[in-house]
């Protein structure tokens, strides 16, 4: 890998809108490898949206039984970032807001930036982006809506999109 890949972020949650809460973190580092955790609920977030649970596969339960504590959720998160700076998200908009949620409840400012993936993507890989993104998920053992994987699916579309598209620009 000659270029660096970005460290892409992934949330999965509760359901969409109003009282939704964050459920799952993942990450995909720079050198391509990822983790991921679930999250505990705080008892405030009741939001719960049985169409969500069927798109990730994550009941109330299992984030009660194997979830990580809101706090240490955050400090795993700024541990993994803060030198960076940095991490892209393909849903901004969501994935902010649940950021921000669990960092207020947890208490701790956030020792980094998330940023739109959209900025790092060039017009050429905005067209190739979702053939290319159904071509990875076609090839690859990739669980969908988990969000560990959904963060590494992001990063290697975007690095091939960047090697599909390298000398396309003018």
């Amino acid at each position: 890998m000659s270029e660096t890949l970005p460290t892409l972020l992934d949330i999965e949650a509760s359901g969409f809108g109003r009282g939704s809460y964050p459920i799952e973190v993942g990450i995909a580092r720079t050198d391509g490898s990822c983790c991921a955790f679930l999250i505990q609920p705080l008892d405030e977030w009741t939001h719960w949206d049985p169409k969500a649970e069927l798109l990730h596969g994550i009941s109330r339960q299992r984030l009660e039984r194997e979830g990580y504590p809101v706090r240490q959720v955050a400090l795993w998160i700024n541990d993994e970032l803060r030198t960076l700076g940095k991490a892209y998200s393909d849903s901004w908009g969501y994935d902010n807001t649940w950021l921000s949620l669990l960092f207020h409840h947890a208490g701790i400012i956030p020792g980094f930036r998330l940023e739109a993936l959209r900025i790092l993507l060039s017009e050429e890989q905005l067209a190739v982006w979702s053939d290319t993104k159904e071509a990875i998920i076609a090839e690859q053992a990739i669980q969908r809506h988990r969000a560990g994987d959904d963060a590494r699916l992001l990063q290697l579309t975007f690095e091939r999109t960047r090697h599909l598209t390298e000398g396309r620009a003018s």
